[in-house]
């Protein structure tokens, strides 16, 4: 008895189709970010007027920006992080419109001269550090050979715990940063490692500073009470009441400063430690001379307010004293 079901046989084209894996993505298109630092006082510049320059940039470029707040800071220093993701050439697109705009802003100021290497500052993961560097620095080496532009990645950071972050330095003219940019970028997406660390741009809360006596962020102490002469620095900033926010008075943190440092953390007549309190929001309290922390000669530094404002303040104090340190160093 004859099957009444019929057959169908595939056509040779048909087969080949099934036997063809299909074609591998282009690198080009697959998506990748890359962090960087920029000052506070210039941050102003890539957002623009109610954001109008930020939203301009992700449109020509079909990229994604963003920018860290302007109390949060990449460790050591008062500088904010500007992140931005997408293909790796509508990331290089928003580099060169954020750059292009950061030197214009250099130049209206009279701080910029034609044919001047200005610096940038990559944030690359210390894991990743590895694949840019290569065997005995033979791909950072080509990278400066074919970009021309100077390259330095600085040594990891122990001073500051939870901290696995290097900074990579770009100095040249702004063809030359891009050129170092595009060849940095491409290595960078063959490492996993990379990859992996895209979905957390801004977060380093678990990082504090090794030398002082404070605890890690999110720790938070008995308020130490303070000699009555002790100074105190608060925010003056119109329009901002810090005294009747509960969040901003529900955190405190004490931290010990040598008392060698401490004239440099304060200032000339406060100017230093009021700046500080200014821009991060905290109240900044320094405990009057002879009164340390126990069992120490560092002079207690209290800091309350939100936990942001906090780690804004302590931020900005650890760069004042890593100064100090190397002036005494020198």
């Amino acid at each position: 008895m004859e099957s009444t079901e019929s057959s169908y046989v595939s056509s040779p084209e048909e087969v080949a189709m099934k036997r063809t894996p299909p074609p591998p993505t282009d690198p080009a298109e697959k998506p990748t970010y890359i962090r960087f630092l920029v000052s506070n006082a210039l941050a102003g510049a890539v957002i623009g007027k109610g954001g109008s320059t930020i939203t301009d940039f992700q449109s020509q470029s079909g990229a994604k920006i963003q920018l860290s707040r302007s109390h949060e800071f990449f460790p050591g220093t008062t500088d904010r992080i500007i992140m931005i993701s997408g293909t790796i050439d509508e990331t290089l697109k928003a580099m060169e419109l954020i750059l292009d705009k950061l030197l214009s802003e250099i130049h209206a100021e009279g701080d910029y001269e034609a044919g001047t290497r200005t610096k940038v500052r990559l944030i690359v993961p210390n894991s990743s550090c590895g694949s840019i560097i290569g065997k005995g620095g033979a791909i950072i080496k080509s990278f400066i050979e074919e970009s021309q532009a100077g390259i330095k990645i600085s040594p990891l950071d122990h001073n500051y715990y939870g901290l696995n972050d290097r900074l990579v330095t770009l100095s040249g003219n702004l063809d030359e940063q891009l050129r170092a940019i595009d060849l940095i970028l491409s290595k960078l997406m063959e490492d996993t490692h990379y990859k992996q660390t895209m979905s957390v741009p801004f977060s380093y809360a678990g990082v504090f500073f090794s030398a002082f006596h404070g605890m890690p962020y999110g720790h938070v102490p008995p308020v130490a009470q303070m000699a009555p002469s002790a100074v105190s620095y608060g925010p003056t900033v119109a329009g901002r009441k810090f005294q009747n926010n509960k969040e901003d008075q529900s955190n405190s943190v004490t931290i010990g400063v040598a008392d060698e440092h401490i004239g440099l953390v304060v200032g000339r007549g406060g100017r230093n430690i009021i700046e500080i309190s200014q821009i991060s929001g905290a109240r900044i309290k320094v405990s009057d001379r002879g009164d340390f922390m126990s069992g120490t000669t560092d002079r207690k530094v209290t800091i309350s307010g939100s936990q942001r404002s906090i780690r804004a303040a302590e931020s900005m104090i650890m760069q004042k004293v890593a100064y100090a340190s190397e002036r005494l160093m020198d």
